[in-house]
């Protein structure tokens, strides 16, 4: 296990995920604050002026805070809009590589 561990850390993966974490951690406040200062007063003016920070239902002695709910998830559903990629280009196979290269060796012919 620590032989793993180990090869883990030599092979580079450990400041890829460092930084993973870091950048996540920033675009994560960003969106938040999008999220909470920009669209979800702008969907209250078009829902005619409701905060959804303070919408609640009390039930029993219980106070569920639903609007802080609804914010959450549209922060969820905005992170992965930051986070979507366009798909990378496939790389082609050895196999189409090595024909490639008999391609052109062929053409210089």
């Amino acid at each position: 296990m620590l032989r793993d561990f180990l090869t883990f850390i030599k092979g580079g993966n450990v400041l890829d995920l460092a930084v993973a974490v870091i950048v996540g951690g920033a675009i994560g406040g960003i969106v938040s604050s999008l999220v909470e200062d920009i669209i979800m007063p702008v969907i209250g003016v078009i829902l005619q002026g409701v905060d959804f920070t303070g919408l609640s239902l009390t039930f029993g002695k219980a106070r569920l805070a639903y609007g802080n709910f609804v914010q959450a998830v549209v922060n969820f559903f905005s992170d992965c809009l930051c986070c979507l990629q366009a798909p990378a280009a496939p790389q082609p196979s050895p196999q189409e590589e090595l024909l490639k290269e008999i391609r052109d060796i062929l053409k210089k012919r």
